[in-house]
């Protein structure tokens, strides 16, 4: 009988051992599992920013080159007195007709039509110098259609038909250091072939 007792009592400690020894298991997890609940609340919540995606047409390029000159605001002015998104001068403006550059900045439409009548402008100027360097490489840099009406935006077109024919031997930077040439880089691949030559070309 003596022996019985044992034999319980030590079945009794073996039974509480294991329940101990669960109980200790589960709590670790459970421990675990609320610590993961609890570094997932008080993390802060990570930003995804979105870059927007631009098609290689004539709206992405415009707004590349827009992005480029002003970041793409409308109503900015430089040190230099350049106006609006595609930062237009004063002179190029009245080549079509437009005088009070207060009403220009705040009419986003106007800027979008005289940023493509000046594309329009600049492809019939620079029409023979497209046809005969589209394809070329020059300085390393593939040449492009859309990087030439880009190039013509940053310089004017008698500065870009100077680098084409000089093979790139006469250069052109702006107040601000940018060159023909990254222009002719940055903005090559474009398809600008909406774009219609138009020496006349209007507002």
């Amino acid at each position: 009988m003596h022996l019985q007792n044992r034999k319980h009592i030590i079945i009794k400690k073996i039974i509480l051992f294991i329940v101990l020894i669960l109980a200790f298991t589960n709590a670790k997890e459970l421990g675990k599992s609320i610590n993961k609940i609890r570094a997932k609340i008080s993390a802060p919540a990570k930003k995804t920013f979105v870059t927007p995606f631009l098609q290689k047409d004539f709206v992405g390029f415009k707004e590349a080159v827009a992005f480029k000159e002003s970041q793409g605001k409308y109503t900015i002015v430089n040190t230099l007195g350049y106006l609006g998104k595609y930062q237009f001068g004063r002179a190029t403006l009245k080549r079509f007709k437009i005088y009070n550059t207060h009403q220009f900045l705040k009419n986003p439409a106007l800027q979008e039509r005289a940023f493509a009548a000046y594309c329009s402008v600049n492809k019939w100027i620079l029409r023979k110098d497209i046809r005969r360097s589209v394809g070329k490489i020059i300085n390393g840099i593939k040449i492009t259609e859309s990087g030439i009406l880009a190039a013509a935006h940053l310089s004017g077109a008698g500065n870009v038909k100077k680098f084409l024919r000089s093979n790139g031997s006469i250069k052109f930077s702006d107040a601000y250091g940018t060159t023909v040439s990254f222009y002719l880089k940055e903005f090559g691949g474009y398809d600008v072939s909406i774009v219609k030559a138009n020496r006349k070309a209007t507002v």
